[in-house]
């Protein structure tokens, strides 16, 4: 039995009580699998919908707190060892006061990059009701669009794991690839 299996198992027989926690942890494919469930009727999907959006800012929201209140804790010794310099921290705060919410929708939308984008929100100080507005408009899609291919091919969901992570391991690599591509031109001089 796999992992998938034991949570489909506890899902049907603990359902939203359930579905949140679990949607806090590892929202893609449990949100596939609440699509599955409703389907079957075992969930309300309009309720389904309500939990896993909710879950998703909860989780996203303790990303923001890492981020805003983290760093402060950490010796300064350590905080150099993970990069987060005042010159860092000042770029990423000007870059979040000018394209805060495009970032934040599209991390959303990739899901590759999304923990950190979520903990650089906090460690610039975005406004948190501006975090959630924007992290909002990125989650009712994305959840509708997880839900609904549940809804719709969720007895998959084991498959459909596995071309979530390709799918993110390729933006990831092609995300990398773009920032390494502009930061050598950059190097050259060139724009």
């Amino acid at each position: 039995m796999t992992a998938a299996d034991t949570v489909l198992q506890m899902v049907q027989a603990h359902g939203l009580l359930l579905l949140f926690p679990l949607a806090v942890i590892e929202g893609p494919i449990i949100t596939v699998v609440a699509g599955w469930l409703a389907r079957l009727g075992h969930l309300s999907l309009g309720w389904a919908m309500l939990v896993l959006v909710v879950a998703d800012l909860a989780g996203d929201s303790l990303l923001y707190a890492l981020g805003r209140y983290g760093p402060g804790k950490l010796p300064p010794r350590w905080r150099s060892a993970l990069g987060a310099t005042d010159t860092r921290i000042a770029r990423v705060a000007k870059h979040f006061s000018q394209q805060g919410g495009r970032t934040l929708v599209a991390a959303k939308l990739t899901h590759t990059f999304g923990f950190a984008v979520l903990v650089a929100a906090g460690v610039s100080r975005m406004s948190f009701l501006a975090f959630l507005g924007y992290n909002l408009a990125g989650t009712i899609p994305k959840t509708l669009f997880f839900l609904m291919i549940g809804y719709a091919v969720g007895e998959a969901y084991a498959t459909i794991d596995s071309w979530i992570a390709r799918a993110s391991l390729g933006v990831a690599v092609l995300g990398v690839a773009a920032v390494s591509i502009w930061y050598w031109k950059k190097k050259r001089g060139r724009p």
